[in-house]
């Protein structure tokens, strides 16, 4: 794994399969309570033309004793300043669910900041920024917080029944949930980069409206892509989604 040298970029920053030579930068930002290790897999698959950054939130791993910071806003702008060393080539975005959400917001600072338009902005599990719900599992209980994650994807939840483990990872989860249910989306100037929107068929966290919605926040190309699967369904097609994204990084 490789980094960047200067400020804190190292722990924001991952690079786990170092390409000096591609010719563009997928940025990959995780879910609530991910790490950047969760798109280790993509990293190690995407052809050899593309680099992965992986995001390292604070609060987790390596960064677990760091303050968490639980709003899409400052997490964006930590973002956004983590990734300008590496804006020397093309950037392109990939985001899940929570991740989704900054996604866009990194890619607004980009385009209003420093006049740079996304390679591509690949959005999974997330309904667009336009559009509102009213959550509040971040409020919840300990018990009831851990049971949310268990109804999304039991095979995290299954390392929440150890107490250790639970005491180290819950902050993380219930301040990036506070910053995924919290969030208000500021209306300004639609991206102008591709957009493709990803979501399971069987996701209870966003339906296919809210998900189709993300057109409006692009003036160029969108396209919707619904696959087999609840909200982890990129588990089930790492393949079918790398090369998805590798083909359309490919054309741009």
């Amino acid at each position: 794994m490789d980094n960047l040298s200067g400020d804190d970029n190292g722990l924001w920053i991952r690079r786990f399969h170092p390409r000096p030579d591609s010719e563009v930068r997928l940025v990959c930002l995780p879910h609530a309570g991910g790490a950047a290790s969760y798109f280790f897999p993509l990293s190690k698959a995407m052809p050899s033309f593309a680099e992965v950054l992986g995001v390292q939130y604070p609060g987790r791993q390596d960064r677990r004793n760091e303050p968490l910071i639980d709003n899409i806003p400052d997490l964006a702008d930590r973002v956004y300043a983590a990734l300008l060393p590496w804006a020397d080539r093309p950037l392109a975005f990939l985001g899940h669910s929570l991740g989704a959400s900054l996604a866009f917001e990194v890619a607004r600072r980009f385009e209003r900041e420093k006049d740079i338009v996304a390679a591509g902005l690949f959005v999974s599990a997330r309904r667009a920024p336009s559009t509102h719900r009213s959550e509040t599992v971040h409020l919840l209980d300990d018990r009831g917080l851990v049971a949310e994650v268990d109804r999304l994807d039991g095979t995290a939840s299954g390392l929440l029944k150890d107490e250790e483990v639970l005491r180290m990872v819950l902050p993380a989860i219930r301040s990036d949930y506070r910053a995924a249910e919290t969030y208000v989306y500021e209306p300004g100037e639609p991206l102008r980069c591709p957009v493709l929107a990803m979501t399971g068929d069987a996701d209870p966290k966003v339906t296919l409206d809210e998900v189709a919605a993300w057109e409006r926040h692009t003036e160029g190309p969108f396209e919707l892509k619904v696959y087999p699967g609840g909200h982890f369904y990129l588990a089930d097609h790492q393949a079918a989604v790398t090369e998805e994204i590798a083909g359309r990084l490919r054309q741009a």
